[in-house]
C-alpha cells in the first residue's frame, strides 16, 4: 500500500496545532526531535518516545558527553494534551523521559502507558502508574482504541532479553488510519530483521540514523542505522516512504540534515521516498 507524504508548515505553535483534529483519511506525524513523535488520526493521539526535558544534561554534566540539546523542546511534557496513548521503545533517557512520563499521564487521565515488559519497573520508577501500564511481549499483537500494534524485537546494538525472555528495546507496527507505520526504536541491522519486519506489510518507516563509531562505543553511546542502513531497511521491507530520525539532539550522536539528504537521494531511484522531518512542520499522510 502506497502513502503519499506531504509537509505543512505549522502556522501555530504546536500545542495550539494539536488541539486541531487531522481529516478524515489523514495521519498527522509530528516529531518532536530524537524519536519522539506525536502521530494523530481523527479519532486517535499516539505518542512515541518523548524526549522533552533536559534530564539527560543534568545527568551528564560532569562526563565526557555533556548531554546539552542542540534544539529547545518545541513542547513542554506538560502540554500535551488529549493523549489517548504513550509508548517507550526502551528506557534510555532519551526515550523514556525520567521528567515528562508522569507529567503527560497526569495531565491526560485517560492515557494509557504502552512498553516492553522488561521496562515497567524502570517506567514505574519515572512517574507511570502501574494501573495504566500496558507491558507488551515480543511479537504480541493488540488493540488498543480504534487501532492495532504489534511489538517486535531491535537490536540496540544487539538483542538483549530480560530474564523472562521479553526484548528491552523494542519497535512496534502501528495500524493507524489506513496507515501501517513501523518505529523501530533505537536498532541496528540484524539478520532476522528485513522478513519479520517486511510480514507486517508497513508502507511508512520510522528509524534512527544517527551511526556508531567506535568513540562513542567506547563511552558506552550505543548506536543505530547509519542512513544507508536505514534506507536499504525501507527498501527491503517495501516501504513506500522513510522518516529518519534520532539526529539534531546531542551533538556527538548526530548526522547533519544535508549529510541525511546527500545519503538518501540516490533512493529515489530505486523507489523510495523520504520525508525528513522538521518540529516546526506537520507530515501529513494519506493513501
Amino acid at each position: 500500500m502506497a502513502a503519499t507524504l506531504t509537509q505543512r508548515r505549522n502556522v501555530l505553535p504546536l500545542r495550539e496545532t494539536l488541539t486541531v483534529a487531522p481529516a478524515e483519511g489523514e495521519v498527522h506525524i509530528h516529531w518532536l526531535g530524537q524519536s519522539g513523535f506525536v502521530i494523530r488520526t481523527m479519532n486517535e493521539t499516539v505518542v512515541i518516545d518523548p524526549y522533552l526535558s533536559d534530564a539527560l544534561a543534568e545527568k551528564h554534566q560532569d562526563d565526557h558527553f555533556t548531554h546539552e540539546r542542540m534544539m529547545p523542546p518545541p513542547i513542554g511534557a506538560d502540554e500535551l494534551r488529549g493523549i489517548d496513548f504513550l509508548f517507550a521503545t526502551h528506557d534510555h533517557t532519551d526515550h523514556l523521559d525520567s521528567e515528562g512520563v508522569g507529567a503527560i499521564l497526569s495531565n491526560n487521565p485517560t492515557c494509557r502507558f504502552v512498553c516492553p515488559a522488561s521496562i515497567v519497573k524502570t517506567a514505574e520508577k519515572r512517574g507511570a502508574d502501574p494501573a495504566r501500564i500496558i507491558a507488551m511481549r515480543d511479537f504480541e499483537k493488540i488493540t488498543l482504541g480504534g487501532f492495532e500494534v504489534e511489538m517486535l524485537p531491535s537490536a540496540h546494538e544487539e538483542i538483549v532479553r530480560d530474564e523472562n525472555g521479553v526484548t528491552t528495546f523494542a519497535g512496534f507496527v502501528l495500524g493507524l488510519g489506513g496507515q501501517r507505520l513501523y518505529h523501530s526504536g533505537d536498532c541496528v541491522p540484524f539478520p532476522d530483521q528485513p522478513a519479520m519486519v517486511a510480514e507486517r506489510h508497513p508502507n511508512v518507516v520510522l528509524l534512527p540514523v544517527n551511526g556508531r563509531d567506535a568513540v562513542r562505543a567506547s563511552h558506552d553511546i550505543l548506536g543505530n542505522f547509519t542512513v544507508t542502513e536505514a534506507a536499504d531497511l525501507a527498501l527491503q521491507v517495501s516501504a513506500s516512504h522513510l522518516i529518519p530520525h534520532h539526529f539534531g539532539m546531542f551533538d556527538f550522536n548526530t548526522v547533519s540534515r544535508e549529510h541525511i539528504v546527500q545519503e538518501l537521494e540516490p533512493y529515489k531511484a530505486r523507489g523510495l521516498e523520504y520525508c525528513l522531518p522538521d518540529v516546526a512542520t506537520t507530515i501529513v499522510v494519506t493513501t
